[in-house]
């Protein structure tokens, strides 16, 4: 890749961030991507992803946000789209209870259509709420503790671990796909949403370096 073309990075991971509707997922894609927060946010019809590139021990990441539309009428549609994802955050909103208890769901559904080797991060959205707060941190702890995840409470509004939480999962799944037992995915860039690779021809990419995961099926 020649320099001042395109943008360069040694791997490219797609992450995508599921809960329910209005737990802040959009804010927390603008928020890490382009350090933007709108309390205006409209709900997600469908899918829309965003990138941004980090660095992480010495490597840059490229990593390709996914944000899916958390209405029931679009979980049929959005379920494709966890195909691929080497990463994904399961959000809730700590003031509402009812967000929290949809998590055994989505993680369910998230379990039953990713890669079994999925890095899952249980992420507590609107700390900011903190004195409206309906979830408990020891509780969510518990959780995610019983269900092997990570967990981490952040803040769209105000930014407090936002950076933090995408840079510890991608570092998470940067140490799983270093390890010599898993065989790097090799990826370009990814088509547009809806258009499908077939795994058996992966993009050729220079010096087989630009390992992660685009829209792989």
């Amino acid at each position: 890749m020649s320099k001042g073309s395109q943008e360069e990075y040694d791997y490219l991971y797609k992450i995508v961030l599921i809960g329910d509707s209005g737990v802040g997922k959009s804010n927390l894609l603008s928020r890490f991507t382009r350090n933007e927060f709108s309390l205006e946010t409209k709900s997600t019809i469908g899918v829309e992803f965003a990138t941004r590139t980090i660095q992480t021990e010495g490597k840059t990441i490229k990593a390709q946000v996914w944000d899916t539309a958390g209405q029931e009428r679009y979980r049929a549609i959005t379920s494709a789209y966890y195909r691929g994802a080497v990463g994904a955050l399961l959000v809730y909103d700590i003031a509402k209870q009812a967000t929290y208890k949809s998590v055994e769901r989505w993680l369910t559904e998230l379990r039953e259509n990713a890669d079994r080797n999925i890095e899952i991060m249980l992420v507590g959205n609107k700390s900011d709420l903190r004195h409206l707060r309906e979830v408990s941190t020891d509780e969510a702890k518990e959780f995610s503790e019983k269900h092997k995840l990570t967990f981490i409470e952040t803040s769209a509004l105000d930014s407090s671990n936002v950076e933090l939480a995408f840079q510890n999962i991608l570092t998470q799944i940067y140490h799983l796909m270093s390890r010599p037992s898993h065989g790097p995915i090799i990826s370009d860039e990814p088509p547009a949403p809806g258009v499908q690779i077939d795994p058996s021809e992966p993009s050729s990419t220079q010096g087989g370096q630009k390992s992660g995961c685009g829209m792989c099926n």
